[in-house]
Protein backbone atom coordinates (compact mmCIF):
# COMPACT_ATOMS: atom_id res chain seq x y z
CA UNK A 1 0.00 0.00 0.00
CA UNK A 2 1.65 3.47 -0.94
CA UNK A 3 1.39 6.79 0.50
CA UNK A 4 -0.57 8.05 -2.69
CA UNK A 5 -3.41 5.40 -1.72
CA UNK A 6 -3.41 6.28 1.79
CA UNK A 7 -4.08 10.12 1.25
CA UNK A 8 -6.69 9.28 -1.47
CA UNK A 9 -8.68 7.63 1.07
CA UNK A 10 -8.19 9.80 3.42
CA UNK A 11 -9.79 12.43 0.83
CA UNK A 12 -12.70 9.98 -0.18
CA UNK A 13 -14.04 8.74 3.25
CA UNK A 14 -13.09 13.14 4.36
CA UNK A 15 -16.05 13.51 1.40
CA UNK A 16 -18.12 11.04 2.66
CA UNK A 17 -18.60 12.70 5.98
CA UNK A 18 -18.37 15.83 4.69
CA UNK A 19 -21.84 14.83 2.36
CA UNK A 20 -23.39 13.59 5.43
CA UNK A 21 -22.92 16.73 7.37
CA UNK A 22 -24.12 18.95 4.69
CA UNK A 23 -27.32 16.43 3.79
CA UNK A 24 -26.09 16.42 0.62
CA UNK A 25 -27.46 12.89 0.15
CA UNK A 26 -27.22 12.36 -4.03
CA UNK A 27 -23.45 13.14 -3.34
CA UNK A 28 -23.67 10.48 -0.55
CA UNK A 29 -25.30 8.25 -2.29
CA UNK A 30 -22.70 8.48 -5.35
CA UNK A 31 -20.02 6.88 -2.91
CA UNK A 32 -21.82 3.92 -3.47
CA UNK A 33 -21.80 1.08 -5.74
CA UNK A 34 -25.31 -0.06 -7.21
CA UNK A 35 -24.59 -3.38 -5.32
CA UNK A 36 -22.66 -1.68 -2.12
CA UNK A 37 -23.54 -3.65 1.05
CA UNK A 38 -24.63 -1.54 4.04
CA UNK A 39 -24.68 -2.91 7.28
CA UNK A 40 -24.44 -2.26 10.86
CA UNK A 41 -24.78 -5.60 12.98
CA UNK A 42 -26.56 -5.54 16.27
CA UNK A 43 -25.17 -7.38 19.59
CA UNK A 44 -26.54 -10.69 20.03
CA UNK A 45 -24.96 -11.09 23.79
CA UNK A 46 -22.35 -8.40 25.28
CA UNK A 47 -19.39 -8.63 23.19
CA UNK A 48 -20.46 -10.89 20.21
CA UNK A 49 -21.96 -9.48 17.01
CA UNK A 50 -24.60 -11.00 14.85
CA UNK A 51 -22.95 -12.85 11.87
CA UNK A 52 -25.63 -13.17 9.43
CA UNK A 53 -27.99 -10.64 8.69
CA UNK A 54 -30.18 -12.78 6.60
CA UNK A 55 -30.86 -14.62 9.85
CA UNK A 56 -30.75 -12.00 12.87
CA UNK A 57 -31.97 -8.39 13.75
CA UNK A 58 -29.56 -5.46 12.38
CA UNK A 59 -29.55 -2.17 13.50
CA UNK A 60 -29.79 -1.16 10.03
CA UNK A 61 -28.98 -3.54 6.69
CA UNK A 62 -29.28 -2.71 3.26
CA UNK A 63 -28.10 -5.20 0.87
CA UNK A 64 -27.08 -2.78 -2.03
CA UNK A 65 -27.66 0.88 -2.53
CA UNK A 66 -31.48 0.11 -3.62
CA UNK A 67 -32.10 0.38 0.45
CA UNK A 68 -30.35 3.45 1.25
CA UNK A 69 -32.02 5.19 -2.28
CA UNK A 70 -35.28 4.48 -0.39
CA UNK A 71 -34.30 5.57 2.92
CA UNK A 72 -33.24 9.10 1.75
CA UNK A 73 -36.11 9.44 -0.22
CA UNK A 74 -38.08 9.31 3.17
CA UNK A 75 -36.02 11.35 4.53
CA UNK A 76 -36.38 13.39 2.17
CA UNK A 77 -39.94 13.42 1.93
CA UNK A 78 -40.51 13.83 5.29
CA UNK A 79 -41.59 10.10 5.71
CA UNK A 80 -39.51 9.69 8.37
CA UNK A 81 -40.62 10.30 11.62
CA UNK A 82 -37.53 9.17 13.18
CA UNK A 83 -35.49 11.75 11.29
CA UNK A 84 -38.12 14.90 11.74
CA UNK A 85 -36.57 16.78 12.55
CA UNK A 86 -33.24 16.43 11.26
CA UNK A 87 -30.13 16.37 13.45
CA UNK A 88 -27.22 18.45 12.78
CA UNK A 89 -24.22 15.91 12.52
CA UNK A 90 -20.14 16.49 12.87
CA UNK A 91 -18.85 12.99 11.69
CA UNK A 92 -15.19 12.62 12.59
CA UNK A 93 -13.19 9.95 11.66
CA UNK A 94 -9.45 8.13 12.14
CA UNK A 95 -8.25 5.73 9.84
CA UNK A 96 -6.78 2.87 11.13
CA UNK A 97 -5.64 0.44 8.70
CA UNK A 98 -5.55 0.02 5.09
CA UNK A 99 -4.62 -2.53 2.94
CA UNK A 100 -4.92 -4.00 -1.06
CA UNK A 101 -6.22 -7.30 -1.86
CA UNK A 102 -6.93 -8.30 -5.63
CA UNK A 103 -8.04 -5.06 -6.94
CA UNK A 104 -10.62 -3.91 -2.92
CA UNK A 105 -9.03 -1.86 -1.10
CA UNK A 106 -10.14 -2.99 2.53
CA UNK A 107 -10.22 -0.10 5.00
CA UNK A 108 -10.61 -0.17 8.90
CA UNK A 109 -11.49 3.62 10.91
CA UNK A 110 -12.96 4.44 13.96
CA UNK A 111 -15.37 7.07 13.91
CA UNK A 112 -17.27 9.46 16.29
CA UNK A 113 -20.52 11.28 15.18
CA UNK A 114 -22.14 13.97 17.94
CA UNK A 115 -25.69 15.11 16.64
CA UNK A 116 -27.94 17.61 18.13
CA UNK A 117 -31.98 17.26 18.00
CA UNK A 118 -34.40 19.13 20.14
CA UNK A 119 -31.13 20.56 22.17
CA UNK A 120 -30.06 17.35 22.93
CA UNK A 121 -26.43 16.37 22.61
CA UNK A 122 -25.57 12.66 21.86
CA UNK A 123 -22.71 10.52 20.95
CA UNK A 124 -22.24 7.93 18.69
CA UNK A 125 -18.75 5.98 18.25
CA UNK A 126 -17.27 2.88 16.81
CA UNK A 127 -15.35 1.14 13.96
CA UNK A 128 -16.10 0.87 10.33
CA UNK A 129 -15.00 -1.49 7.77
CA UNK A 130 -14.75 -0.67 4.04
CA UNK A 131 -14.09 -2.40 0.62
CA UNK A 132 -13.38 -0.12 -1.77
CA UNK A 133 -12.59 -0.73 -5.58
CA UNK A 134 -11.16 2.25 -7.90
CA UNK A 135 -13.41 4.58 -9.67
CA UNK A 136 -11.62 7.20 -11.92
CA UNK A 137 -8.97 8.94 -9.56
CA UNK A 138 -11.36 7.87 -6.88
CA UNK A 139 -12.99 5.29 -5.02
CA UNK A 140 -16.39 3.42 -4.88
CA UNK A 141 -18.10 2.11 -1.88
CA UNK A 142 -18.60 -2.11 -2.57
CA UNK A 143 -19.44 -2.79 0.95
CA UNK A 144 -19.38 -1.17 4.55
CA UNK A 145 -19.66 -2.70 7.78
CA UNK A 146 -20.11 0.29 10.90
CA UNK A 147 -19.75 -1.38 14.44
CA UNK A 148 -21.73 1.22 16.97
CA UNK A 149 -20.00 0.30 20.27
CA UNK A 150 -22.16 2.72 22.25
CA UNK A 151 -23.90 0.44 25.34
CA UNK A 152 -26.49 2.58 25.18
CA UNK A 153 -28.85 3.72 21.94
CA UNK A 154 -32.06 6.15 23.28
CA UNK A 155 -32.82 6.76 19.86
CA UNK A 156 -33.39 5.04 16.11
CA UNK A 157 -30.23 5.18 14.29
CA UNK A 158 -30.33 6.02 10.93
CA UNK A 159 -27.57 6.42 7.91
CA UNK A 160 -26.55 10.07 8.90
CA UNK A 161 -25.97 9.50 13.01
CA UNK A 162 -22.85 7.15 12.35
Amino acid sequence: MTAATWHSVVRFLGQEAKHLDDKDWDAWLALYALDAEYWIPSWDSDGTLITDPTKHVSLIYYKNRGGLEDRIFRIRTGRSASSTPLARTSHQFQLIDVSEMGGVVQVRTNWTVDSVTDHEVRSYFGTAYYSLVAQGDSWLIQSKKTIVLNDRIDQVLDVYLV
